[in-house]
């Protein structure tokens, strides 16, 4: 969702793209640049011990805008973040002969941990003020340190412990659950108690068994996933931001794919901006709350496959039972 300012905005959209990178000055292979997922893998990339990444970027900017609205002196920057060290790194692009803008960003590595997200934003002097964001990409690139593949979607660490005895401690009050999601951090996880049922872990572990077996396997891991794309989705509303106008801002990170997924799902007939604002209004004035939690059930549900995954364990428990008749 695209904050109101004061003052004009562009209209047209931003658009930015990693055209190529180079690890300590030597070329990344493209395949680890994905254009659609707008994400880029330094993970094995046959250098370990690497200390810079350097970005070429290209950006579009509404040029028609640019010509016409009440801005001077735009500036294009760049802006390379991360949260979970608070590492954040501008660089300026020059405008070339063909209209677009291009330039270049460094990522440390030193200075990430993670996962960096890529913005631009374009800032101007508006009304006779300086420095003032008039355009800024609605979708930002992911640079990720610790996948090989470029995805945009991350995969949930699951954590096997014992919640009686095993780290982290705070898990000893769950000591009789089998599993637990945490979603306050930068990135969710769940943690597998290795003690509630004997024996249950190894079945979810395995790939193969009887089919008995892979019923018990689907339906934890699509119980697991169901509870997790829940407890995802109440953070990511409960966290909202909300501009001077109250209007709710989308957040960043996984909160934000969260929400995209899952919103067309919890209120169909809304647009994404619309179901933002809708549901921020449910949950802080109280009202229509309750009735919400169906719709959150069936997309966390939809998210998880759980229908897809237990129809195929039912099949082959039914092939099990036709090849056992005389």
């Amino acid at each position: 969702m695209k904050p109101v300012f004061p003052y004009q905005t562009f209209i047209g959209i931003v658009e930015l793209e990693v055209v190529a990178v180079t690890v300590d000055g030597i070329e990344l292979p493209y395949s680890k640049i994905s254009k659609l997922d707008q994400a880029v893998a330094l993970h094995q990339i046959g250098r370990d011990e690497w200390e810079i990444a350097s970005l070429r970027l290209r950006a579009t900017l509404p040029d028609q805008e640019i010509a016409a609205g009440p801005w001077t002196d735009l500036v294009c920057l760049a802006v390379l973040a991360e949260k979970a060290t608070n590492a954040r790194h501008t660089a300026r692009l020059k405008r070339a002969d063909d209209g677009r803008w291009q330039g270049a960003i460094d990522l440390v590595r030193s200075r990430h941990l993670n996962r960096a997200e890529l913005s631009l934003t374009v800032v101007g002097t508006v009304s006779g003020v300086a420095g003032r964001a008039v355009g800024t990409t609605e979708r930002d690139w992911y640079v990720d340190l610790n996948r090989d593949v470029p995805v945009r979607q991350q995969e949930i660490p699951i954590v096997q412990t014992d919640f009686r005895e095993g780290d982290p401690d705070w898990l000893r009050s769950f000591k009789e659950s089998l599993w637990v999601v945490e979603t306050t951090g930068d990135t969710p996880v769940v943690y597998l108690n290795t003690t509630a049922v004997e024996g249950l872990l190894d079945v979810v572990d395995g790939t193969g068994g009887t089919a008995a077996e892979k019923v018990v396997r689907e339906m934890t891991a699509s119980q697991i996933a169901q509870d997790a794309w829940t407890a995802m989705f109440h953070t990511a509303i409960s966290d909202l931001d909300t501009d001077e106008d109250d209007t709710p801002v989308m957040p960043a990170g996984w909160r934000e794919q969260v929400l995209r997924m899952m919103l067309p799902d919890v209120l169909p007939e809304r647009q994404l901006t619309d179901a933002l604002f809708n549901i921020n209004e449910r949950r802080t004035k109280g009202y229509g709350w309750p009735e919400l939690q169906t719709r959150i059930q069936y997309a966390a549900g939809k998210r998880s496959q759980v229908t897809k995954k237990l129809t195929n364990a039912m099949r082959s428990l039914d092939r099990a039972e036709e090849g056992r008749k005389p």
